[in-house]
């Protein structure tokens, strides 16, 4: 397998603009010619092979870490972890499932990325249950999708809001706030003291390319259809309360879902997490055997 040493790589003090242009020069892989790559690793440890399949989705990997750019870190950071998730990827990556490396390659890549948000941001204690992950990884979305603009603390109402729909106290909602607004960047904000060069310089065009579109769709479709098949296993109160509750914008109510079925908020709420445990253990099976999962690593 090839090493970092052999990728372009982007030094903190280095050109984003620069770097993009570089690995744009790598083709990208017809559906054909991946699988024969891929073949040749797998069953004769092709190095060369490995190392094209690689190159090719650094614009994948590029994509995919501008998104985590919010959290403070360095860009340059950022893709060096998820170069090593896309290395990752190849190494396991069985072209025999019938999916394209893209598609596999993006659970290795974010994966890879969050891990080293988390060991970088341990030193202000984010937490590390399950919880704490969801509530670190989705209160920038959720506070998106309910408008809340404020730049300190958040208002009660948004704070229950946000608690309600990620299903934590709301304690942790108001400590994890403060914690990741004192870690933001300003986008005018200097790269260092010393340079003219700021954070917004190391943004890219938000337009997908057509790698990502690609591996986005398919993956939407995989998560799709192994959705469907988990909830076929609920009955339908189960698949009811979890649709209006977790796949529903917006989520429907504790209160609405309990005054429908004539049980208590308490007694809904235990329902939704119920089936939600139910769909994810089935999924997670599921895509094991499929070659989705990703076993070795958690992407909360």
């Amino acid at each position: 397998m090839s090493n970092l040493s052999n990728l372009p790589t982007l030094s903190p003090e280095g050109s984003l603009s620069s770097y993009l242009q570089e690995i744009r020069k790598f083709p990208m892989l017809g559906a054909d010619e991946e699988y024969m790559l891929a073949k040749a690793w797998t069953e004769h440890g092709d190095r060369e092979a490995a190392h094209k399949m690689v190159t090719s989705h650094l614009r994948l990997v590029a994509k995919i870490a501008m998104g985590y750019r919010g959290y403070g870190l360095p860009v340059a950071d950022l893709i060096s972890e998820g170069n090593v998730g896309m290395m990752q990827a190849v190494k396991r990556f069985d072209p025999e499932k019938g999916f394209r490396l893209a598609t596999y390659a993006m659970w290795w890549i974010r994966a890879a990325i969050q891990e080293y948000i988390l060991r970088s941001w341990s030193l202000v204690k984010i937490g590390t249950t399950a919880a704490q992950k969801k509530l670190f990884f989705n209160l920038r979305r959720v506070k998106g999708q309910i408008e809340a603009i404020e730049e300190g603390d958040l208002t009660p109402e948004n704070v229950a809001k946000i608690a309600e729909q990620l299903d934590v106290p709301e304690s942790d909602v108001i400590s994890m706030n403060r914690r990741m607004t004192a870690m933001d960047h300003s986008l005018n904000a200097p790269l260092r003291a010393d340079a003219e060069g700021e954070w917004q310089d190391w943004l890219i065009d938000e337009n997908p390319d057509a790698e990502t579109q690609v591996a986005e769709n398919e993956e939407r479709d995989q998560r799709m259809e192994l959705l469907s098949e988990a909830m076929a296993d609920l009955n339908e109160r189960e698949k009811h309360i979890l649709t209006e509750r977790r796949l529903k914008e917006p989520a429907t109510t504790l209160e609405e879902l309990s005054q429908q079925y004539g049980v208590s908020r308490e007694r809904v709420r235990q329902i939704e997490v119920r089936a939600f445990e139910k769909v994810q253990k089935a999924m997670r099976q599921k895509a094991q055997e499929t070659g989705l999962g990703n076993p070795d690593k958690s992407s909360d």
